[in-house]
């Protein structure tokens, strides 16, 4: 199978879909890997190396797109990409359908074999493509949330740990999932007061242990959160509901009630914010004001730091890749139940049950398209 790596052109969007070790696995495996002229630039990966690993550079992204059997990306595809979607073809990347009409729209009529790495999930639920990057989104909200509160960038001026005799930043994190905890752990780690919320009490049990208390866990409910965010200093969304749109859980009122300077970090802005006040932000216009409060909704946080975000990332993909390449995408999801859930277009129909609800478009199971799909 040919695999094209086109470069990213997202706003600041510096990740690569590959790294060369990837490359070289495929290339090994007896695939033929393109990559587009400078791709690894903004990753800090020299072309070279691409190049040594057995990839060939190619100069445009449209023969990198005409030329591939499977087109490994990391953000979904962007208006200016969508003349080179062509039928048949395999689109593997990160696609968070149930923010966007258009696109799913626009892979449908094109007839594309869209492959979203947010909804390849394992039986017990985890969501291994996703992962790392909710780890590094995580670990970045709190960094980015003190460096929001200095009062230079529109925050109430208090500094993220303290420092003795004054008390810290309160921090209320949305979410105990891999992005939450991470973000909780991060915050902590820069002692702040951080309390942490959700309905599945196993979670919370795990992070209490691991934390043996220092960071408060609480189960999530309308009043908790109503109090919980008027107290906050920061607060960080991180709900997923896996491929469909994230709840509002933080509403209008909820924010009005913060203090002038508070944060909002809404990292479920991907799957389309977990507050009714986020909309999509960029790196080069990361933040906006509502009711006093500094709102930041980057799409691509892990785009931030793009060499770290692009090996996580392919440490992950590259099996499933390597899957898809090797056996063909039928013969894969057939073999892989994880893989198969992750099929969310195909043949011009909506297999994902979360995408086809937040668009009021049809459902059709993919074992109704793929034969002896179990």
């Amino acid at each position: 199978m040919i695999v094209g790596v086109p470069r990213e052109v997202k706003d600041n969007e510096y990740r690569v879909a590959l790294t060369p070790e990837g490359a070289r696995e495929l290339t090994a495996a007896g695939h033929q890997v393109l990559v587009e002229d400078g791709a690894g630039a903004g990753s800090s990966i020299p072309q070279q190396r691409y190049e040594r690993a057995g990839a060939e550079i190619v100069g445009t992204a449209a023969e990198v797109w005409s030329s591939s059997d499977m087109i490994m990306k990391v953000k979904e595809p962007v208006a200016s990409e969508f003349e080179h979607l062509r039928e048949g073809q395999i689109l593997f990347t990160y696609l968070h359908l149930a923010a966007s009409r258009e696109l799913t729209q626009a892979l449908a009529e094109r007839k594309v074999a869209a492959v979203a790495y947010e909804t390849v999930q394992l039986p017990d639920g985890r969501l291994p493509l996703l992962a790392p990057m909710s780890e590094i989104a995580g670990r970045m909200a709190p960094h980015v949330a003190a460096h929001l509160l200095e009062k230079e960038f529109g925050g109430r001026g208090i500094l993220m740990g303290g420092v003795s005799g004054v008390r810290p930043a309160k921090v209320f994190v949305l979410g105990a999932g891999m992005a939450g905890s991470n973000a909780a752990w991060i915050a902590a780690g820069m002692e702040a007061e951080v309390i942490v919320v959700d309905t599945n009490l196993d979670r919370l049990r795990f992070i209490d242990q691991i934390h043996k208390g220092r960071i408060i866990t609480l189960m999530s409910d309308r009043l908790t959160l109503e109090q919980r965010v008027r107290e906050a200093d920061v607060v960080i969304g991180s709900v997923l509901v896996p491929g469909a749109r994230a709840p509002k859980l933080i509403t209008e009122e909820m924010i009005r009630s913060m203090r002038t300077g508070a944060v909002a970090i809404d990292i479920a802005i991907d799957q389309g914010g977990c507050m009714e006040t986020s909309h999509m932000t960029t790196h080069s216009d990361p933040t906006y004001v509502v009711d006093g409060v500094v709102h930041y909704c980057v799409g691509n946080m892990p785009g931030a730091v793009p060499n770290t975000s692009t090996y996580a990332l392919t440490n992950v993909t590259l099996p499933y890749a390597l899957q898809i390449a090797t056996q063909g995408l039928e013969d894969a999801v057939r073999a892989d139940a994880a893989l198969a859930l992750g099929v969310n277009v195909i043949a011009g129909e909506v297999t994902n049950p979360g995408v086809a609800e937040a668009h009021a478009m049809r459902f059709t199971p993919l074992s109704a398209i793929v034969d002896g799909l179990s």
